[in-house]
């Protein structure tokens, strides 16, 4: 028989509390599959979801700069420095130069990225649709109400 001290009891109780209700844990198991669904759609372009995020952002409000691309998107200057340099070197985005250190050089979308997000966009519909499959109706409307209402993201 195995015996169990109060210490390990309260420790198992924590990681029961911990693996029932985190809410990280299911938003990022959530992101991945999510980004995989995306990634497939895309891959046959050299695009992935990652990258199809910053386009779109670059795309819509560019030219922009690294420091307000971070900002926008939630993301660490490595995660973004990585993708971005992948984007200048297919052409998809380029620099302006503007006179200062590299890192301030606002970014846009060329003729090239912008051929590419035309392309792209019956691969990216198969996305969608396989997404909402995943997640239903109900989950669309939560996952767009909070985007919009916590972050000001468009609700469409």
């Amino acid at each position: 028989m195995k015996l169990e001290l109060p210490e390990m009891k309260q420790n198992k109780d924590h990681i029961e509390q911990i693996v029932c209700e985190c809410l990280l844990s299911r938003a990022r198991i959530l992101n991945r599959i999510l980004t995989g669904i995306y990634d497939d759609e895309l891959r046959s372009y050299g695009l992935k979801a990652t990258q199809l995020n910053l386009l779109v952002l670059i795309a819509r409000v560019g030219p922009v700069r690294r420091i307000d691309i971070g900002k926008r998107l939630h993301l660490d200057p490595s995660t973004l420095t990585r993708n971005l340099k992948i984007m200048l070197t297919n052409g998809w985005i380029e620099e302006l130069i503007d006179g200062e250190d590299g890192r301030g050089s606002p970014l846009q979308v060329t003729a090239k990225g912008r051929d590419l997000l035309s392309q792209i966009v019956p691969s990216w519909r198969k996305a969608q649709d396989r997404a909402r499959k995943l997640i239903g109706d109900e989950g669309e409307t939560l996952l767009k109400r909070l985007a919009a209402n916590k972050f000001g993201l468009p609700s469409g």
